[in-house]
C-alpha cells in the first residue's frame, strides 16, 4: 500500500509543485494593476480577472498537495491528545465520512454546469473579461478529483499504519 500511496502523492506533489507559481504570478499581477491604475490612471478588466482566476487556480488546485503535506486546517479538541492509533483512526474516518462524500457530491452536482459551460465555451464573467469563464469551473472537478485521490492515497496510508505496516 505505502507504494501505491507514494506513486499517487507524485500527482499532487506535481501540481503543487506547478501551482506554487500562481501565487507570484498573482502577486505581480496585482502589483501591476495597483501601478497602472495609480500611477498611470488606468485600468483594464481581463487583468482584474486575472488575478481572479490565479486565485482560484492556486487554491482549487493546490488543495490536493495541502491535504499531501498536512496543511489542511484542523479542528483540534481530541486529535493531539490521543495516541498514534487513535489519530489514525480519525483520519481514516474523516476521510471515508468527511472528504469522500463531500467531493463526490461537489463532483456530482458541479459536472452539469461545467458541462454545460464548455458546451458553448462560455464567456467572460464581465464585459471586457477574460473569455474563458468554462475554464474557472473547470477547476471546481479538477479540485474535486485531486482531493479524491490524494485522499484514497493517505487513506491506504492510513489503512496500512493501523495494520502494523512499518513502512507505512
Amino acid at each position: 500500500m505505502k507504494t501505491f500511496s507514494d506513486r499517487v502523492d507524485v500527482i499532487n506533489r506535481t501540481v503543487g509543485a506547478v501551482v506554487r507559481w500562481c501565487a507570484l504570478a498573482m502577486v505581480l499581477l496585482q502589483f501591476t494593476l495597483v501601478v497602472l491604475r495609480y500611477v498611470y490612471g488606468v485600468s483594464f478588466v481581463f487583468l482584474n480577472e486575472g488575478v481572479l482566476y490565479l486565485h482560484g487556480a492556486l487554491f482549487m488546485l493546490g488543495a490536493g498537495y495541502t491535504l499531501l503535506v498536512d496543511g489542511h486546517v484542523r479542528v483540534d479538541i481530541f486529535y493531539a491528545r490521543v495516541s498514534k492509533r487513535a489519530r489514525t483512526i480519525i483520519d481514516i474516518c474523516g476521510h471515508l465520512v468527511f472528504l469522500m462524500p463531500s467531493m463526490v457530491v461537489l463532483l456530482v452536482y458541479s459536472w452539469p454546469s461545467v458541462r454545460r459551460a464548455w458546451s458553448v465555451f462560455e464567456g467572460p464573467i464581465s464585459v471586457g473579461g477574460i473569455p474563458a469563464s468554462f475554464l474557472l469551473k473547470s477547476l471546481i472537478p479538477a479540485f474535486c478529483i485531486l482531493l479524491i485521490v490524494q485522499g484514497i492515497a493517505n487513506l491506504a496510508r492510513d489503512v496500512a499504519r493501523l495494520r502494523g505496516d512499518g513502512a507505512a
